[in-house]
């Protein structure tokens, strides 16, 4: 347990604050100790989400976890950078909670650490995929056409033809999530590019 003193020598283990209005430097001091502590867990957070996706939507002929570990896979064997095979294994992360907006739930816990450019793709994953399946249901396909003269459109398009529509084979010999473990670990302990 983290010992924080207060200006008067008192030992803090919690705030006395109940508005956030009200906390002093000493408290928000203690607090962001704390916050650094964990945040420090970040990458076993989400190794642990990842672990639940193995669980999730279901229907397709692979789970979520093995797909994410496809889109991975196909990205490291293809010797993308660190960047983009942490986020083509993120890619889906957000499919349990933000079902309507998981790739924008994606992008926002890898913004932190990666380039505008992972940034976007991820972000807007979501609709450039419909590319392959949204005219089966009456949507349109081309909804993506609306990013056709931003910078990293054919970025996204490439995504999803390589490490995303693709990635729903049982027969695809995947690395196994312990490969990435050490991936994601040494990824999120570097400093974020920026903070809140």
């Amino acid at each position: 347990m983290l010992i924080y003193h207060n200006y008067r020598g008192n030992k803090l283990e919690t705030v006395s604050f109940i508005n956030m209005a009200d906390g002093t430097r000493e408290e928000y001091e203690f607090l962001e100790e704390l916050e650094k502590k964990y945040n420090a867990d970040l990458a076993q957070r989400l190794i642990e989400s990842l672990e639940k996706l193995e669980n999730s939507l279901s229907g397709y002929r692979v789970s979520r976890l093995e797909h994410s570990l496809q889109s991975a896979t196909r990205a490291h064997r293809n010797s993308e950078d660190t960047e983009m095979v942490v986020a083509a294994l993120l890619h889906d992360i957000g499919d349990d909670l933000a079902p309507y907006s998981h790739s924008e739930m994606a992008a926002a816990v890898l913004r932190p650490f990666v380039s505008e450019k992972t940034y976007w793709l991820i972000k807007h994953h979501g609709i450039f995929q419909m590319y392959y399946y949204a005219h089966h249901l009456g949507g349109d396909r081309n909804a993506r056409d609306r990013f056709k003269d931003h910078p990293y459109y054919q970025a996204a398009v490439d995504f999803c033809e390589n490490y995303d529509q693709n990635c729903f084979d049982p027969d695809y010999d995947s690395l196994p999530l312990e490969f990435f473990k050490p991936i994601l670990h040494a990824f999120f302990s570097k400093p974020p590019r920026f903070q809140h």
